[in-house]
């Protein structure tokens, strides 16, 4: 009898392998994802010399590629110490990786309850920020694959509140064509409406488009909704996905949180039970 009660204390104490190789192999993968999207953000600043000419970047806090390079610095660093945290079974590590979660969750619930509470701000600063790239579209090659991207595959928008707003940009304002801008008056292609089987982008489709007397029905030719609508009308559509998103994200994290702070009890069991 005495000995098959050691045996069973014994047991209750040893750390859970099925855990610590669940938190090592979910957190590998984030270390990883975390190294790509960092590579990614410092090739497209060094692409445009950006990490030796700061006179480059526009506009730091909404350029892409330091957008990419801090999402993926914060991705990698929580998924190094959940990896290597668990692998080592270092409690240290797994303390701070689960502290780093919290604080994220923190963050993200913050940010949903803000962001519920002060929408009409948030609509202007979103605003705000596209104005930026509107201003801005031949600077940054970067911000203007972004723009094209909302425009014309994400949103099928074309300016803030509609096209009138590229008249903020020297090279599509009405007055540049007296400098000879041949897109005076115009607007990206990425405004433009998709044609059916269109194999080859036709990029001069906005000439001309806000020019008095234009010929064509502009209404065919160009979206003429605003992305600002655009995009209430996108979260309106998808409110379901975006909630189940947010909540399953959630989840992980708290589960994340509870599987590093039970194997960190294990642990310390485990080196109690040896002094």
């Amino acid at each position: 009898m005495p000995t098959v009660e050691k045996y069973t204390r014994r047991s209750s104490n040893e750390i859970s392998c099925c855990l610590k190789y669940i938190i090592f192999a979910f957190n590998v993968i984030f270390w990883l994802l975390g190294l790509s999207i960092f590579a990614i953000g410092v090739w497209a600043w060094t692409e445009k010399d950006a990490l030796r000419n700061f006179s480059r970047v526009t506009n730091i806090v909404l350029d892409p590629a330091f957008i990419f390079i801090i999402i993926g610095c914060i991705t990698f660093i929580v998924g190094f110490t959940g990896c290597v945290g668990a692998l080592r079974e270092n409690t240290c590590l797994l303390g701070t990786y689960a502290t780093l979660l919290a604080v994220i969750l923190l963050l993200e619930m913050s940010v949903g309850i803000l962001a519920f509470v002060f929408k009409d701000w948030i609509k202007l600063q979103a605003a705000g920020g596209f104005q930026t790239f509107i201003t801005h579209y031949r600077e940054d090659p970067d911000q203007q694959n972004l723009v094209d991207w909302i425009q014309e595959d994400w949103l099928q928008c074309c300016g803030i509140e509609g096209p009138k707003d590229w008249d903020k940009n020297n090279y599509f304002n009405c007055s540049s064509k007296d400098v000879g801008s041949r897109e005076a008056c115009g607007v990206p292609f990425s405004c433009c409406r998709r044609k059916p089987n269109e194999v080859i982008k036709n990029k001069q489709c906005g000439y001309d488009v806000r020019k008095p007397g234009y010929n064509f029905d502009v209404s065919r030719m160009i979206n003429e909704r605003g992305c600002i609508m655009a995009l209430e009308e996108w979260m309106e559509r998808n409110a379901v996905s975006i909630a189940t998103y947010c909540l399953i994200s959630c989840f992980l994290k708290i589960l994340g949180i509870c599987f590093s702070q039970n194997l960190r009890a294990d642990i310390y069991a485990q080196k109690s039970k040896w002094h």
